[in-house]
């Protein structure tokens, strides 16, 4: 099946903390049904001194489910569902459902 989020689409946050936010995809982990986000669902990490780095607290972005997150209509720029349709060439492309706009193609 094709993926209805793909690496670099920009994206809305539905729910959680960071509901409301929006971001592009920087990573999409198909087996586990998540995506990374940038700017999004940021967490601390504590780390631990090395010979090659010297530690300390760095923040970076954590996966979210990718149910909590809706593509961003291209023409109105609001959270959109996405479908698929076949162009007379043949080709199948991504659709905006809200306002009918092909995503990719």
């Amino acid at each position: 099946m094709a993926a209805k989020i793909k690496k670099g689409d920009k994206v809305v946050i539905l729910t959680g903390r960071d509901k409301g936010k929006s971001g592009e995809v920087l990573k999409v982990m198909t087996a586990e049904n998540r995506v990374l986000v940038s700017g999004v669902n940021m967490v601390k990490r504590h780390n631990r001194p090395t010979q090659q780095s010297a530690g300390g607290i760095e923040t970076k972005e954590s996966p979210i489910h990718v149910s909590n997150v809706a593509l961003t209509d291209p023409k109105s720029g609001e959270p959109t569902r996405v479908g698929f349709t076949t162009l007379k060439d043949g080709k199948k492309v991504r659709v905006a459902r809200k306002s009918g706009e092909v995503i990719d193609g």
